[in-house]
């Protein structure tokens, strides 16, 4: 197993044991389908992203709030991922 699958796996179990339900199904289901085609740099914004705290990600994932700018193009696709989502699946 290379180094970046290994950092993959990694960001995978952090993004479903969150704290929050909604994060952790928004969250694990988006790594689940975006990890493995991520490059090195945006896997590490990913898990930039995942030091945020839910409350933040849920507003930001949901438009509530402007996400910080380091994370706009990521928390762009994590909404295109949840409207195009017939519903997230555990």
């Amino acid at each position: 197993m290379d180094e970046l699958e290994i950092i993959r796996k990694r960001l995978y179990m952090r993004s479903m044991r969150r704290g929050t339900k909604e994060m952790d199904l928004i969250l694990k289901n988006f790594a689940k389908l975006k990890l493995h085609s991520m490059s090195e740099p945006e896997l590490e914004n990913f898990e930039n992203l995942l030091f945020e705290n839910d409350q933040d990600l849920y507003q930001w994932s949901t438009g509530l709030v402007s996400p910080k700018q380091e994370f706009a193009e990521l928390i762009q696709d994590i909404k295109i991922f949840i409207s195009n989502s017939n519903g997230l699946t555990s």
